[in-house]
């Protein structure tokens, strides 16, 4: 028989502190972008969105510290396979899944937490004066930013890329 691995990446064994450091790179993008499109608007709805998530951020990475704690490393193939012998996470560290859940709402900034876009308001937060294509890769980012999140909350909880209920 074949072996296959179902990781992404090449696993890493501080898999969980470059996650967590990727993922945090988004908040330059976001206030240069307001800034750099030469209008005040724009530059106060940068610093609004970057505070936000500054903000958010913070409870996402406690909540990291379940998973890492539960399966004693910070290697992500670790984390899923002490999953896969114990059970999911989610239901061993119910908290830590609702507060990353939330986070991870505010992080992608999605209704309640979509304030700092301010697609409602008459300017549109820090991509006001974008519009065509550097607009669709705002929202490209967006939900791209989506899937990942997602990614890692199936990593971290849900068991990763072991099926439920199936042993080998």
């Amino acid at each position: 028989g074949h072996t296959y691995d179902l990781s992404v990446a090449g696993d890493l064994n501080v898999g969980v502190l470059y996650i967590s450091a990727v993922t945090s790179i988004s908040v330059y993008g976001i206030v240069l972008a307001g800034w750099s499109s030469n209008n005040k608007y724009a530059t106060l709805g940068g610093i609004r969105a970057t505070a936000q998530m500054i903000s958010y951020e913070l409870s996402l990475g406690l909540a990291f510290i379940g998973p890492v704690m539960m399966a004693g490393s910070l290697s992500l193939a670790k984390i899923v396979e002490t999953q896969s012998k114990i059970g999911w996470f989610a239901i061993f560290q119910p908290i830590g899944f609702v507060i990353f859940l939330i986070a991870a709402l505010a992080e992608i900034n999605r209704s309640p937490f979509d304030m700092p876009e301010a697609e409602q308001e008459l300017t549109a937060g820090y991509h006001v004066e974008y519009s065509g294509m550097k607009f669709a890769l705002f929202m490209l980012t967006e939900y791209t930013k989506m899937i990942v999140v997602s990614g890692i909350a199936a990593t971290l909880f849900l068991g990763g890329y072991q099926f439920p209920f199936i042993t080998d």
